[in-house]
């Protein structure tokens, strides 16, 4: 009879267990830094840029154009060494209201694997964050090497995405942000669970939501729904979009999705500018939003919120 008891407690707590997890999608992510043993490597997310690769002769318009598109300032442009084999490129940050562009103009072949990495996230310790990254199950892709001004990294996140990490021997002080831009990534319904887990670990953020049915006109696709995970963290926002891959042109092209507070305005700013509108815009429930591409071919989402 106590074994029969002790059966039906145990089937009762998994039962549930199980209740539990299908009841809330963020039990899926209960993995925190303490399970690792991570300490936060995150310094701000206006130090967490987007890596954009343009043509040297795109350089400069490029640059213009998002400069009248967001305002802001830039560094002095130069040419330089930033990877670990021999290379030489334009380089330049672009610091806006809205998020950090850091533009590459190789004028040299682009050695692997650079150019494939989205974002350069600023760390306290590039040890430290390359221990965090491998602990939290990315993978080192790039070791650590020496840049003109610090050290750098790439990993790569469960699901191919790739993320340079980076710290300056000379500490940057940048101006906070008016709006952080999201991450854009695109993930499949197979990986996406393991990205999330592996990210909320290294950079100690939160799940904000995890809408197994966000509008499918996000992803071009108006007549279906999709699964979107939105994260928060000192490095700024990331939002997983899970699909099939079967995805009309711009999506998934576009890095990043920056916020504004007028999107009619913005736009025409972007227009005037050179960049052409890919996706005209368009409403959800949350957000008024629209695809540009830029001259020299960066492709960005611009939205303004609707519902916070």
């Amino acid at each position: 009879m106590r074994f029969n008891k002790t059966i039906v407690g145990t089937c009762v707590a998994l039962v549930l267990t199980l209740g539990l997890a299908v009841g809330s999608p963020h039990v899926a992510f209960a993995q925190t830094a303490e399970t690792t043993g991570t300490v936060s490597v995150a310094v701000g997310p206006q130090y967490d840029t987007t890596h954009v690769y343009v043509a040297p002769e795109d350089f400069d318009r490029f640059v213009a154009s998002l400069i009248a598109t967001f305002g802001g300032t830039t560094t002095k442009q130069g040419v330089f060494t930033v990877t670990p084999t021999q290379s030489s490129t334009m380089s330049q940050l672009v610091l806006t209201p809205e998020g950090t562009v850091s533009v590459f103009g190789f004028k040299t072949p682009i050695p692997y694997p650079f150019g494939l990495e989205r974002t350069g996230y600023l760390v306290t310790d590039m040890d430290e964050a390359v221990r965090a990254a491998k602990a939290t199950g990315a993978d080192v892709f790039v070791a650590p090497f020496n840049d003109p001004i610090g050290r750098d990294a790439v990993i790569q996140w469960p699901g191919g995405v790739n993320t340079q990490l980076y710290w300056h021997t000379t500490a940057p002080s940048y101006n906070p942000l008016q709006t952080i831009p999201e991450n854009r990534v695109y993930v499949s319904p197979d990986r996406v669970d393991a990205l999330v887990r592996s990210f909320l670990a290294f950079s100690h953020g939160s799940v904000v939501s995890d809408d197994a049915r966000a509008p499918g006109v996000e992803i071009g696709r108006p007549a279906e729904t999709y699964r979107r995970v939105r994260i928060e963290s000192k490095f700024g926002k990331l939002t997983a979009l899970v699909s099939d891959g079967h995805l009309p042109y711009p999506y998934g092209r576009e890095m990043m999705g920056y916020e504004v507070a007028n999107l009619a305005e913005t736009v025409a700013k972007a227009k005037a500018a050179g960049a052409d509108v890919l996706v005209p815009p368009y409403k959800t429930g949350e957000r008024n939003a629209v695809v540009v591409r830029f001259p020299g071919g960066y492709i960005a989402e611009i939205h303004s919120v609707t519902k916070k």
